[in-house]
């Protein structure tokens, strides 16, 4: 018992820390939209900041152009206010919207233009780029004569945000874009530093498991052969059934040899090696459990596999039908193959079903519906067939004290 609860301990264990990369990524993106929503708020700020610089701006130039600016008073606001404007770019516009080619700031590319003319077209397409912006309104300033006071002319004032505000505005997508790649990278790396651990525990546990089977197998095996000799018993059916389960050991211990490494691939006739293996369980489970084979078009279908790895994913997935039904049911199994050059084996029971919350579950280590069970039965099946015989496994459908069926696919050669 405590050797039980140690294992489930373990198993309880192992699944928390497969939950633990989900709370991290949870946690991450809960950071991530806590980083964007602050810099959107911080955009705005300075948004809002620059529409006051603007505003300055145009009321500087304003005065500036109204006012006798030969007066020495007045150069401050050409210095401080007109002259320290260096990040917003600005286009000047007279009241039909042309651009003047004098009037505009922090724009490079019209600063270094070979000439007047390209020095238009591009304050001409920067000035189309303005106006999409509907948040920038342009500003207006109005032109009077310095003597009357009266109206002679108007112009605009046209921008957009500052370099340094689209970069603050972009940055936390970089950000997370970047820190997305390496968490990637790091999940991968734990992803396959985690698969390489419990490859090695699986390998050595095969290994020493078929090295601990090695001694009484051979004694077995000695007492069949003596058992033969026997006139009163190597007539009898017990020997026969006894030869049989030794070949069954011998079998499972050639099957944990195989874990771990590269397996024997052959073209195999999959409706002789699954009737072989039940008509073995048939004679070792409850007689109230029917099976049926059927095999569509007909009884010829063959894939490349290895014929000990493969027995053993049948059996165990006949045995944890047998259980799920109680001892009590019928156990179908369908043999078809596919147009995709595909070989399908369709496994359904008469069983208790599974909930559908966990049906994306039962080939992780652990999960069992076993009050004794250890939950690796499911994990090895998927990992022969997968990892070994590059096929598919899946819960195919499954329906609550209806039954469950579990879909094998294999390639045709």
């Amino acid at each position: 018992m405590a050797s039980q609860s140690n294992n489930s301990t373990t198993l309880d264990l192992y699944t928390k820390r497969s939950n633990m990369k989900w709370v991290v990524l949870a946690v991450s993106i809960i950071i991530g939209i806590g980083s964007i929503f602050y810099t959107n708020i911080l955009v705005n700020k300075i948004k809002k900041r620059e529409k006051r610089l603007i505003e300055q701006f145009a009321n500087a130039l304003e005065y500036f152009a109204n006012v006798d600016n030969t007066k020495a008073d007045y150069f401050f606001l050409f210095e401080d206010i007109i002259e320290a404007n260096t990040t917003i770019p600005i286009i000047i516009t007279d009241e039909l919207g042309t651009p003047s080619l004098e009037l505009y700031r922090n724009i490079p590319e019209a600063t270094e233009a070979p000439n007047d003319k390209e020095r238009r077209r591009i304050l001409r397409n920067e000035l189309d780029e303005m106006k999409k912006n509907k948040d920038n309104e342009p500003r207006l300033i109005i032109l009077k004569n310095r003597d009357t006071g009266e109206t002679e002319g108007y112009q605009y004032i046209y921008y957009k945000n500052s370099t340094l505000l689209i970069q603050l505005k972009y940055y936390p997508i970089a950000q997370l874009s970047i820190i997305a790649i390496f968490g990637l990278i790091a999940f991968m790396a734990f992803n396959y530093s985690k698969t390489a651990e419990q490859n090695r525990v699986w390998v050595g546990l095969a290994k020493e498991t078929a090295h601990q089977l090695g001694t009484p197998l051979s004694s077995l095996m000695a007492w069949v052969e003596y058992f033969k000799t026997d006139d009163d018993l190597k007539d009898k059916e017990i020997v026969a059934e006894l030869e049989k389960d030794v070949e069954r050991l011998e079998m499972i211990t050639s099957r944990f040899s195989n874990i771990g490494s590269e397996p024997i691939l052959k073209t195999t006739n999959l409706y002789e090696i699954v009737s072989e293996t039940v008509d073995y369980l048939k004679k070792r489970v409850s007689t109230k459990v029917t099976f049926e084979i059927k095999s569509f078009p007909n009884k010829n279908i063959s894939a490349e596999i290895n014929e000990a790895l493969f027995k053993w994913v049948i059996e165990n997935l006949c045995k944890n039908a047998v259980d799920a039904m109680g001892g009590v049911g019928h156990l179908s199994i369908k043999l078809l193959r596919a147009n995709e050059g595909q070989a399908v084996i369709d496994i359904t029971d008469t069983g208790k079903g599974i909930v559908k919350s966990k049906i994306g579950k039962v080939f992780q280590p652990g999960f069992t519906t076993k009050k004794r069970g250890w939950g690796l039965g499911l994990t090895l099946v998927k990992r022969i067939v997968e990892n070994y015989h590059k096929g598919k496994i899946f819960v195919k459908s499954s329906d609550i004290n209806k039954g469950t069926t579990f879909r094998i696919l294999l390639r045709i050669k």
